[in-house]
C-alpha cells in the first residue's frame, strides 16, 4: 500500500474520533448560532456534517482534486442551506474550518511520529500542504455559496415585500387603489408597473386611484416609470387618479419637464374618489 493510501486509511479510521474531540472543545458560549445548540438532535448532526467533511477533505489523498472538489459540492451546498448554520455568523464558521484544519495536523503528526524512519521531510510537507490546500478551498468556497444563498434569499424576500407594499385595493366592481408607500426605487418601481397592469385587467379595474402622499421622495428614472405607469394604464383602458402629491414630488416633476397635464390629480384622497 502507497504511502498516501496508509495515511488515508489511518485518518478515516481516526475521523471518528475527530469529530468528538473537535466537539468537545467547540466554544459552546457563542452568542448565537447552531455551535451554541444543547438540542441533541441538532448536535447529532452538527457532528455527521463535521464527519462528512473528513470524508470528502481525506479523499485528497487518494483522488484527483477535481474529482474530491466535485465530492465537496455536495456537502457544501447541503450546509449553506442549512437553516441553523444560516443563522450563525460566518466568522464562527470560519473558526471551525480552521479549528478542524488543525486537528488534522494533529493525527498528521501522530502518523508521521509512527512512521517517521520510512518518510521524507518533503513528503511530510506534501501532506500539510494538502490539508491546508483542500481546506482553505473548502473555506473560500462555502463562504462564496452562503452569500449566494443569502442574496437569492433577500431577493426573494424583497420581491414578496415589494409586492405586498404596492397592492391594488378593489372598491368597487371596476374601481381600485394603489397607494404608494416609503421609498421608491427603480426596481420597486419596474415591479409595481408590471405588478399593477397585471392586477388591474385580473380584476377589471377601470378606474384606478394612485394614492402617493405616503411616498418619501422620487428621483428621473422613477419619475419616468411613474409616468410610464399612468400612460400604460391609459393604454389598458383604465383611467388613473393621482392625489397626494408631496409639494418635493411636484418640484422634481417640473424640473423634469413631466407633465401630468391629461391626468385627473387632486390634492387628497378623499377627493379623488368624489365623483367628479
Amino acid at each position: 500500500m502507497s504511502e498516501k493510501r496508509k495515511l488515508h486509511s489511518f485518518l478515516m479510521s481516526k475521523a471518528e474520533q475527530m469529530t468528538e474531540e473537535w466537539y468537545e472543545k467547540l466554544d459552546k458560549s457563542d452568542p448565537s448560532g447552531v455551535y451554541s445548540s444543547t438540542d441533541p438532535v441538532e448536535i447529532k448532526k452538527l457532528k455527521g456534517q463535521n464527519f462528512a467533511f473528513h470524508e470528502n477533505a481525506f479523499r485528497i489523498l487518494i483522488e484527483e482534486e477535481s474529482e474530491v472538489m466535485k465530492r465537496m459540492e455536495s456537502w457544501i451546498l447541503e450546509t449553506t442551506s442549512d437553516p441553523e448554520l444560516i443563522d450563525t455568523p460566518i466568522e464562527f464558521i470560519i473558526r471551525e474550518f480552521m479549528r478542524t484544519r488543525d486537528v488534522y495536523f494533529g493525527f498528521i503528526k501522530e502518523f508521521v511520529d509512527a512512521n517517521k524512519e520510512s518518510m521524507t521531510i518533503e513528503s511530510i510537507l506534501y501532506y500539510y500542504e494538502l490539508i491546508i490546500s483542500i481546506t482553505d478551498q473548502a473555506i473560500v468556497w462555502y463562504t462564496h455559496e452562503r452569500n449566494r444563498h443569502l442574496n437569492e434569499q433577500l431577493g426573494f424576500q424583497k420581491e414578496v415585500i415589494n409586492t405586498l407594499s404596492s397592492p391594488v385595493i378593489v372598491l368597487s366592481d371596476d374601481t381600485a387603489l394603489l397607494p404608494i408607500i416609503g421609498e421608491l426605487d427603480s426596481d420597486r418601481a419596474k415591479l409595481l408597473l408590471e405588478n399593477t397592469l397585471e392586477q388591474c385587467v385580473a380584476k377589471g379595474i377601470n378606474k384606478l386611484y394612485i394614492d402617493l402622499s405616503g411616498m418619501v421622495m422620487v428621483d428621473s428614472i422613477v419619475a419616468q416609470q411613474l409616468l410610464g405607469l399612468l400612460q400604460s394604464l391609459e393604454l389598458i383602458g383604465v383611467e388613473p387618479t393621482l392625489s397626494g402629491i408631496r409639494p418635493e414630488i411636484a418640484l422634481t416633476a417640473i424640473k423634469l419637464g413631466i407633465s401630468f397635464e391629461n391626468v385627473r390629480i387632486t390634492s387628497k384622497l378623499s377627493q379623488a374618489i368624489q365623483p367628479c
